[in-house]
């Protein structure tokens, strides 16, 4: 089609642009937010996210959002908890005898610990209760069990 010297074409989308598979590197920027609108991560006043499509370096559902953008395309993607950080797991909340932490520590509601396992491994594990005998510790995710919404922009598939 031909207007004012300008000629118009019909060009599927494919075609025309790379779209984002399976196995490529790309760089995203994106903001995260939870189901009440609190915003929880975002890269926008920083470098974009670089990851691979199908590498494990980002929750699976993050992956899936991605799958089919062209570079320079928005899209918003909610992301179910079990595509994101997991359901949250009772058996990973437990008690521990305050007697097991140092006398002069300072314990607060929120704080993140780092503790030893059985196989000589590291987890990272959070305070959620506490009383004058017993440390609750939660070691799922801090984002288990909740629906997360991405604003994600494809910046570039490299």
């Amino acid at each position: 089609m031909v207007k004012e010297g300008v000629i118009f074409l019909s060009v599927k989308k494919e075609e025309r642009m790379a779209q984002a598979k399976k196995g490529d590197t790309v760089r995203v920027h994106y903001t995260g937010t939870l189901d009440d609108g609190t915003m929880f991560d975002t890269s926008v006043d920083r470098e974009p996210l670089e990851f691979t499509i199908g590498g494990g370096e980002v929750i699976v559902g993050f992956d899936i959002a991605v799958l089919d953008m062209a570079p320079g395309e928005k899209r918003v993607s909610v992301i179910a908890a079990t595509d994101a950080y997991g359901v949250h797991s009772k058996e990973l909340v437990t008690d521990v005898d305050r007697e097991h932490f140092p006398a002069d520590m300072e314990l607060e509601i929120g704080q993140q610990l780092q503790v030893g396992l059985a196989d000589d491994q590291q987890a990272i594990v959070m305070i959620v209760d506490l009383s004058d005998t017993a440390v609750t510790l939660d070691a799922n995710h801090p984002l288990a069990g909740q629906q997360l919404t991405f604003e994600i922009e494809l910046v570039e598939i490299l």
